[in-house]
């Protein structure tokens, strides 16, 4: 389960944020999260998406936890074929207002990353921001992400930098529980090459998760 943002600020939920205060652990949760306002995030698409794939020819893209839509958006007005998927119907709903408004076409998919059905090195692009993606010991959540990225494909991860443990475990997220920047790092042997690993600076103007500082940027492609 993920959500996620940027530029946009992110769809995950993040220790401190003033709009979300903990990750939530159901996907009603989720649900409730996102109706407690009329719009959780900034509506702006991600500056680490745009950065890492601006000038990247499109095809197929997979935004994880699309949130309220901003990034898919983004990614169908420059020529990707996108399914975007959520686990909150309620985000899912202003996601498909907003791509309406927008006149982007986008498919969107009401599921978590694990139990969505998902076609075997499909995309080409896998887009994962801010990701709650539960740590199990047999790393479902990293294979899953992999797995869906086709031969020269690129999978775009990106973590808030600095997260503060102890702050983060008082409003009910433990960091450890989920799959961190180095657990995708380590994921990463041959048949792929990392184009970026690296903290860079985030720029945020409202939204929730507007707080946060530096992102830590994953960018890394996928073999033949």
């Amino acid at each position: 389960m993920t959500h996620s943002a940027s530029g946009r600020d992110e769809r995950n939920a993040a220790p401190g944020d003033p709009h979300l205060a903990a990750v939530p652990k159901k996907d009603g949760d989720w649900d409730r999260r996102y109706a407690s306002a009329d719009q959780v995030w900034s509506g702006r698409p991600n500056g680490a998406l745009i950065a890492a794939v601006g000038d990247q020819a499109p095809g197929r893209a997979l935004d994880v936890g699309c949130g309220e839509g901003a990034d898919a958006i983004w990614l169908a007005q420059h020529g990707w074929d996108v399914l975007a998927l959520d686990v909150s119907a309620v985000a899912l709903q202003r996601a498909q207002r907003a791509a309406l408004e927008s006149q982007a076409t986008v498919k969107f998919l009401h599921a978590g990353l694990l139990e969505a059905v998902l076609p075997a090195a499909g995309f080409d692009l896998v887009s994962v921001q801010y990701p709650a993606l539960l740590r199990t010991p047999d790393k479902k959540a990293e294979s899953a992400l992999l797995d869906a990225v086709a031969p020269r494909g690129t999978l775009l991860v990106v973590h808030h930098a600095d997260v503060d443990v102890e702050r983060a475990k008082a409003h009910g997220f433990d960091p450890e529980s989920y799959v961190s920047h180095e657990d995708l790092l380590a994921m990463l042997g041959p048949g792929w090459r990392i184009q970026i690993a690296e903290r860079r600076p985030r720029h945020v103007v409202g939204g929730g998760g507007s707080h946060h500082g530096d992102d830590l940027v994953l960018k890394a492609s996928r073999s033949a």
